[in-house]
């Protein structure tokens, strides 16, 4: 019984020490506009970008529909729908980019892309995966604006 009474105090005395301490940094406020759960996490989509199907060789076009596709990025941005974009550097699976976009749903992600251009004129595509990742991704954007020194 001694060694059992023993085993019940180690047992009690390591859950007390492992035991998860309150974060005395947390705001509660910026948890629930983010959408955080207890652990200051949250769904998203991911989604990469490789080369499409169409081949577009006059460059005035092709300049056209990225100019679309980046005006559509700042769309997605400024309706808080974009947490993350930006290109890829050479790669032997043809992946041109990234979006980390504000959903949880994959039909959602996908109207959000078909929206681009680019997307549309077959010249990127696309595949989606789910991302469960830190709810302050959201705040990215917010402190980018505050590192570039010119606007576009």
């Amino acid at each position: 019984m001694k060694v059992f009474s023993l085993f019940i105090l180690i047992l009690f005395t390591y859950n007390q020490l492992n035991a998860q301490s309150p974060n005395a940094n947390y705001d509660s406020v910026l948890a629930k506009k983010l959408n955080a759960n207890s652990n200051g996490m949250k769904r998203y989509y991911v989604v990469i970008l490789k080369t499409g199907p169409v081949i577009i060789p006059d460059k005035t076009k092709l300049d056209s529909i990225f100019s679309g596709h980046m005006k559509n990025i700042g769309e997605l941005a400024s309706k808080n729908k974009l947490a993350v974009a930006g290109p890829l550097g050479k790669n032997d699976k043809s992946y041109r980019g990234i979006f980390i976009l504000n959903t949880e749903s994959k039909d959602e992600a996908e109207k959000m892309v078909e929206s681009d251009p680019a997307v549309q004129a077959n010249v990127l595509a696309a595949e989606y995966y789910p991302l469960f990742a830190s709810a302050a991704l959201m705040q990215t954007l917010e402190i980018h604006k505050k590192i570039v020194k010119s606007n576009p």
